[in-house]
């Protein structure tokens, strides 16, 4: 009977852990982006003009169909979206059921970066490739939701980047795969007609400010730790 009542205790424990997901600290301790990145590029600058060779360059790659698919895929703005894009190169189905370790591990630490993107997004207010030359974008419903919202720096990417780097440490065999698939998340969003090149370019180094920040932070090393036990006992032996 107390076995059995032990047992259950953890599970509940375990249950509570993932329910309760959030942020690690708040907005205010985390590295201001305003400070941190430089301003975006301005209209007539060489810098814009790679921008807009970009976006040039992102609607033709439009006409290949599979990687049109996956820039939808990776357009959705869901915690799901960046598990699913990122499992095969993990090596590992990321999911809460699955990998519940792994899954907080990512919730909580990107609810807590994801609070960086805003107050620069309205600050610099800087408009959307799509809606900038006042063309449809990739994925419709996207001139709905991120028509008014400041292009620079870009959500996606920074979620994106932050779970790579948090998944290459859990599993660094595959950092190559793990990284190569966000580069193609980012590129994904000038693909979409979502985000400039610069944008996702600065959000890649906010990323690394972000990781930076997560690392001191003892709740989260606490939890990286839970994730690289749930891994190593779940990883496939070597043959």
């Amino acid at each position: 009977m107390k076995t059995r009542l032990m047992v259950l205790g953890a599970a509940v424990s375990l249950a509570m852990r993932i329910a309760f997901a959030g942020p690690y600290c708040g907005v205010q301790e985390l590295p201001d982006l305003i400070k941190c990145l430089p301003a975006p590029p301005a209209p007539g600058s060489a810098d814009f003009a790679r921008d807009v060779a970009r976006y040039e360059w992102g609607k033709e790659q439009r006409k290949n169909p599979e990687r049109a698919a996956l820039a939808k895929h990776d357009a959705v703005w869901s915690y799901v979206t960046i598990a699913d894009a990122f499992s095969k190169s993990f090596g590992m189905e990321i999911s809460p059921t699955n990998t519940p370790n792994i899954w907080k591990v990512l919730e909580d630490s990107l609810s807590t970066t994801d609070q960086m993107r805003v107050a620069p997004k309205a600050f610099y207010h800087r408009r959307r490739p799509f809606a900038y030359f006042n063309e449809e974008p990739l994925c419709p419903q996207e001139d709905g939701v991120w028509r008014d919202e400041g292009s620079y720096p870009s959500g996606h990417t920074l979620r994106s980047m932050v779970a790579a780097l948090i998944l290459a440490e859990i599993n660094p065999a595959r950092a190559d795969e793990i990284f190569v698939r966000a580069m193609q998340y980012g590129e994904n969003r000038v693909i979409a007609g979502a985000h400039w090149q610069s944008d996702v370019d600065m959000t890649r180094l906010a990323a690394a400010i972000a990781y930076s920040r997560l690392q001191a932070i003892p709740a989260f090393r606490a939890q990286m730790e839970r994730a690289k036990g749930e891994f190593a006992a779940r990883r496939p032996s070597a043959p």
